[in-house]
């Protein structure tokens, strides 16, 4: 069995994806306590490390967690640094925490490492960050791969999600064998992952999930949703006097507000604002409302019997901050081809 080390990680979204794939997470690490609480609810084997990377004390306790040969550590910085909303880019103190985890590594020296965050972070904007990363490793004795932009689409995630990925191994060839493995697998949609949830109107909740709940909107919002074509439909088809102010005269501008998902194809990207009309295209494909928190952790490939907790704004901050558990499930077979290749 493979041993792996979840730094960043959330409510746990790596660490369901290596353990359905049968590979033993050891240790984990994050300092957002609603997303701990939610780790330590799904995945009581694992040693939790609840602080902040940024600390020597964090970095030996994670390193005493891990006690013995890893194979993989999981590096899934915050990735709001190097996101295009981020109005700080540049100037935000978190973009250091990705160099930072390279003493994580300096400690437990894995046989591989693989980074996931937004594409971003592959832009020229953040070159020297991504130089620091790349130097650091290969002072460690790693060789490393160039940033890759991939779409967890491809890898059975039912949603549009495009992230920047990087794998360092200790030889070039363990690199190549992970570029090069083919671990695509069949789409999947909207429909496939959603549509036999029971039905709700605003407001409404179901008796037996505390996740399928829908969100009470005010009634000029449902107003607007019955105004907007099933299956994908946007605000564009919204008659004058129901359209928001701030969009009057702004036809592409935030397009996606109170548009509807499409049930024949993907869903876009899921973001901390999943459940909400006015953060985006998250509007159920026929029903008058937001998609629920339980719609959300479908489209993000987390089982139904995974324990979320917190708030409804601390739940759907942590599914959409998640990476999904069936994109790294995917990637499995790529990272036991660079170990297979000899890394030391």
């Amino acid at each position: 069995m493979y041993n792996a080390v979840d730094l960043f990680c959330g409510s746990g979204g790596v660490s369901q994806g290596l353990r359905s794939a049968g590979w033993r997470v050891v240790a984990a690490c994050d300092s957002d306590p609603a997303a701990a609480a939610t780790y330590r609810a799904n995945h009581p084997e694992t040693h939790l490390v609840e602080g902040d990377i940024q600390l020597n004390a964090t970095i030996d306790a994670i390193a005493a967690a891990a006690n013995g040969m890893v194979d993989l550590v999981v590096i899934c910085a915050p990735c709001q640094p190097f996101s295009s909303q981020n109005r700080h880019r540049g100037n935000d103190t978190r973009e250091q925490l990705i160099v930072r985890a390279l003493a994580v590594v300096a400690k437990l020296r894995p046989s591989l490492i693989f980074f996931e965050n937004v594409p971003g972070l592959a832009s020229s904007a953040y070159r020297e960050i991504v130089t620091a990363v790349h130097a650091g490793l290969r002072e460690l004795g790693y060789a490393v791969s160039e940033p890759m932009v991939r779409d967890a689409a491809d890898f059975g995630v039912p949603q549009r999600r495009r992230r920047c990925i990087m794998l360092a191994a200790k030889s070039e060839a363990a690199v190549a064998a992970f570029s090069s493995a083919d671990v695509r697998q069949d789409p999947r949609t909207v429909y496939s992952a959603i549509a036999d949830l029971p039905p709700l109107a605003s407001g409404d909740a179901s008796e037996t999930d505390p996740l399928h709940r829908a969100r009470t909107h005010l009634p000029i919002a449902v107003e607007r949703l019955k105004h907007i074509p099933r299956n994908g439909g946007s605000r564009s088809s919204l008659p004058a006097h129901l359209v928001l102010q701030c969009h009057k005269g702004k036809p592409t501008s935030f397009s996606d507000v109170y548009g509807r998902m499409a049930w024949k194809s993907v869903a876009p990207t899921l973001t901390t604002g999943c459940t909400d009309l006015t953060r985006g295209r998250f509007g159920h494909p026929d029903q008058d409302r937001a998609i629920t928190m339980r719609e959300a952790a479908r489209l993000q490939t987390f089982p139904d019997d995974y324990q979320f907790v917190g708030q409804p704004a601390q739940i759907s901050r942590q599914i959409g901050n998640a990476v999904p558990p069936a994109m790294i499930e995917a990637f499995v077979p790529a990272f036991e081809a660079a170990l297979a290749i000899g890394v030391d």
